[in-house]
């Protein structure tokens, strides 16, 4: 069945174009004297470059490639190709992608000092002999050019849901509204538009599951997850838009999963959680992602190695994958390293905090010379920051003592605040810090004389160490050693003295939950 759906989407290419396809690519990460020079508009137009030349059946002599170059020469390049559209394609069907990365304001692209005009663009673009020309623009405030030509804030693709696109015309797409700056991601190490383009025309966006993405697939895919993750970010969220004007039908498919001339790999990712693809290693350049809820979970990729890091609700989970050409690799979660939230933290990944619950059982030496051991339960919630954890815990234990004269039952209620370093070895945890608490004491006593109940509250400070390990699921266990000094007073021969015990305290740990 995925054979016939892949052969479907190869004739519907075909037939949607006998048509000769045609590209232009801008990046420019200089912008005027007053903006902010970009990281990664240059590296986003030669990322839209690969994913068209391989899976979208533009050839290499019909593509154009642009970077840091001024107005003048994109000038020069988008007429130059409209010549070629010209001379090449009279009478016959052909489209023209011309895709820009950048600054720009309502009314003009800003490629270094230079600028050129959006409604000059816009002309040389519907000045194409081209049968369809498509319009791309991540830039700032670029959805100037819809509004201008009536165009809005689209819920998604809601031209045609049928995913029958007419083939003869115009059609725009900006990455923001008029209004709204086009954002960058240090994490993605590209703009949140041209991430999600790019995932979704390597297949994230092929809903139907046919092998093929259609432009209402892939701007459907593109706003969605662009207004997802920008809704997250400081300067707020950013919403694409979309105008077209066309007539006559046919399909458009953007990229053919699936091309036999290509020998890509396919990567199938498992459901629940969101995947991000990187190239080589972690500090690669970001390839790809798939969304928890993504519908589609298989990519279409160079052959080579990748990293992939997957987030779930409480782990993440990283590690190398190394894909064959024409191979179809089937992730399953053993290949990956399963790695605790709370020990992103500690790494300084991605983090900036987690949390768990602590249920455990303590043992505590005397207080009082031939004393019995003080011992019962405690609970605890940790907050895992990048170079410390902290642990407000509540512990409540029982011992006694006897003598010739007296025996007795103690008590203790404490609460305290634990503040550890914790070092990573694989799966297992050390942990070394300090502790600060109070509790209140109370002794019965059972005894021949009179000997009244005696109550006192209780500072102690001590130092600890432990050892914790990873189980499953979020879990985890362990063991700590204290070493702790009461201060509290004390009544002895009709006087009040401050009486500083020692003791150790055996703590097992025997459920953590992170969060």
């Amino acid at each position: 069945m995925i054979r016939i759906l892949v052969l479907i989407a190869l004739l519907t290419l075909a037939r949607a174009a006998h048509a000769e396809r045609y590209a232009l690519l801008i990046g420019n990460n200089a912008g005027d004297s007053d903006e902010q020079r970009l990281r990664y508009a240059e590296d986003d137009a030669r990322r839209v470059y690969e994913v068209l030349r391989e899976l979208g059946g533009f050839r290499p002599e019909n593509m154009l490639m642009l970077r840091a170059e001024d107005a003048a020469t994109v000038r020069r390049g988008l007429i130059s190709l409209n010549d070629r559209i010209r001379t090449q394609t009279a009478g016959a069907q052909s489209e023209l992608l011309v895709y820009y990365s950048g600054h720009s304001d309502q009314t003009a692209l800003h490629l270094g000092r230079t600028a050129i005009e959006l409604g000059e663009l816009e002309q040389l673009v519907r000045g194409s002999s081209a049968t369809l020309r498509i319009l791309i623009l991540d830039s700032c405030r670029s959805g100037a050019l819809t509004r201008v030509k009536g165009g809005a804030i689209q819920p998604g693709f809601a031209v045609a849901l049928d995913q029958r696109i007419p083939s003869d015309g115009v059609i725009f797409w900006t990455a923001s509204s008029e209004s709204e700056n086009a954002q960058e991601s240090d994490a993605l190490r590209g703009s949140f538009f041209t991430h999600y383009l790019v995932s979704g025309l390597l297949g994230a966006a092929d809903l139907d599951g046919n092998g093929g993405v259609t432009l209402g697939e892939a701007y459907q895919y593109t706003y969605d997850n662009t207004l997802r993750a920008t809704s997250r970010t400081l300067s707020g969220t950013q919403h694409p838009t979309f105008h077209y004007e066309l007539g006559g039908h046919g399909d458009v498919v953007l990229t053919v999963l699936d091309r036999p001339d290509a020998q890509r790999a396919q990567l199938s990712v498992p459901d629940g959680k969101s995947y991000l693809v990187i190239r080589s290693g972690e500090d690669g350049a970001v390839v790809a992602e798939v969304g928890a809820h993504d519908r589609t979970r298989r990519l279409s990729l160079p052959p080579g190695r990748y990293f992939i890091r997957a987030r779930g609700p409480e782990f993440l989970l990283e590690g190398h994958v190394t894909l064959a050409p024409a191979e179809h690799h089937v992730l399953r979660d053993p290949e990956l390293e399963r790695i605790e939230y709370a020990r992103l933290v500690r790494k300084g990944r991605e983090l900036t905090s987690a949390s768990s619950v602590q249920l455990g059982y303590a043992v505590r030496t005397s207080l009082w010379s031939g004393g019995t051991p003080c011992h019962g339960p405690f609970a605890g919630y940790a907050v895992d920051l990048r170079f410390v954890s902290l642990v407000p815990r509540v512990t409540y234990c029982r011992g006694g003592f006897d003598n010739a004269f007296l025996h007795a039952r103690t008590d203790e209620l404490a609460a305290e605040l634990r503040g550890a370093r914790a070092w990573d070895i694989g799966h297992v945890a050390l942990s070394l810090g300090v502790s600060l608490g109070g509790s209140y004491l109370r002794q019965d006593f059972a005894s021949d004389g009179v000997a009244p109940t005696r109550n006192a509250l209780a500072a102690h400070l001590g130092v600890l160490t432990g050892v914790t390990v990873d189980l499953v699921q979020g879990f985890y266990g362990g063991v700590e050693l204290d070493a702790m000094t009461y201060f509290y007073n004390q009544q002895a021969m009709g006087m009040t003295q401050v009486s500083t015990p020692f003791a150790l305290r055996f703590q097992v740990l025997l459920l953590g939950k992170h969060w």
